[in-house]
């Protein structure tokens, strides 16, 4: 899917007089859109269907701290018969073709952490209407999780590229430069503790990805587009004079599972437990207008 809209560029102007005593006159700028992030251990856990739903059987997981997030598409639905592509799309990342098939280009994207602004475009730029869900499609966590290793309790850092598809040169992860080079299924993961690092893959189709339209508005398979509704629906009417934030809340409630080996609920890669599912696990969006 190619942007539909080309987000302008906006520059603030001060026009200043000379020779005289008129005031100055600053230009009158656009009121923005604001998207920012929030990730959150207690929001409600679901499944791909978007209903509540427990760890699967032989499995244990944990929330991680989530440091930074990545998105390669963001939509606006109007109804939940709204089909994916054709609601109004604020937002799509960088593609490449240089690992061969189509694949988002890690290199170009684009991060926030908890609480932060992800992306601001101009409401002049929507379509006026009412919105009631939106879709964004994930591309790259990175967080903090725990694991047991020699028999000692510690923390490290997992980057999980949860995208349809990644092309990936190199990427640093707490100052450990990793080379890949190629694309990169979804499920691609690495993880570094006091300058180690090792790699993995999930399975196929592991991945959870939330969808509650899925009856009304289904997805592709491994596309990672998570879909939330609105608390209360976003209206743009095309007369805003301040700008209107977007909060996109995800659910890390035990997001990070994977397969028991010793039935101790604490993730010990050495014991030979496979992680199984990095997928966050829920979207609720709020709007301030």
């Amino acid at each position: 899917m190619k942007l539909l809209k080309r987000i302008p560029i906006i520059v603030f102007g001060i026009l200043i007089s000379c020779g005289n005593d008129q005031d100055d006159i600053l230009q009158p700028s656009s009121p923005n859109l604001i998207i920012k992030l929030k990730f959150d251990p207690n929001q409600e856990r679901l499944g791909n269907l978007g209903q509540p739903v427990t760890v699967g059987p032989g499995n244990a997981a944990q929330a991680p701290t989530i440091n930074k997030m990545s998105a390669n598409y963001i939509e606006f639905a109007p109804t939940a018969a709204t089909a994916l592509g054709t609601g109004e799309i604020i937002f799509e990342g960088d593609e490449t073709n240089a690992g061969g098939n189509q694949a988002i280009n890690f290199q170009n994207a684009i991060f926030a952490g908890d609480n932060e602004t992800f992306l601001s475009v101009p409401i002049s730029d929507l379509s006026t209407g009412n919105y009631e869900w939106v879709r964004v499609s994930l591309a790259y966590q990175e967080g903090d999780i725990d694991i047991l290793l020699n028999g000692q309790d510690i923390t490290g850092t997992l980057a999980s590229f949860v995208g349809y598809n990644s092309y990936i040169t190199s990427f640093d992860l707490n100052g450990n430069t990793i080379e890949v080079n190629e694309n990169k299924a979804q499920g691609f993961w690495a993880f570094e503790t006091s300058g180690f690092t090792t790699q993995g893959q999930a399975p196929e189709g592991a991945t959870t990805v939330p969808n509650p339209l899925f009856n009304s508005s289904p997805i592709p398979q491994g596309s990672c587009v998570v879909t939330g509704e609105f608390e209360n629906a976003l209206i743009i009417t095309g007369n805003e004079t301040q700008d209107i934030t977007v909060t996109l809340s995800f659910s890390i409630n035990n997001s990070f599972e994977w397969t028991e080996v010793n039935i101790d609920g604490k993730y010990e890669p050495e014991a030979g437990e496979q992680v199984v599912d990095m997928g966050l696990r829920g979207l609720i969006p709020s709007a301030n207008n």
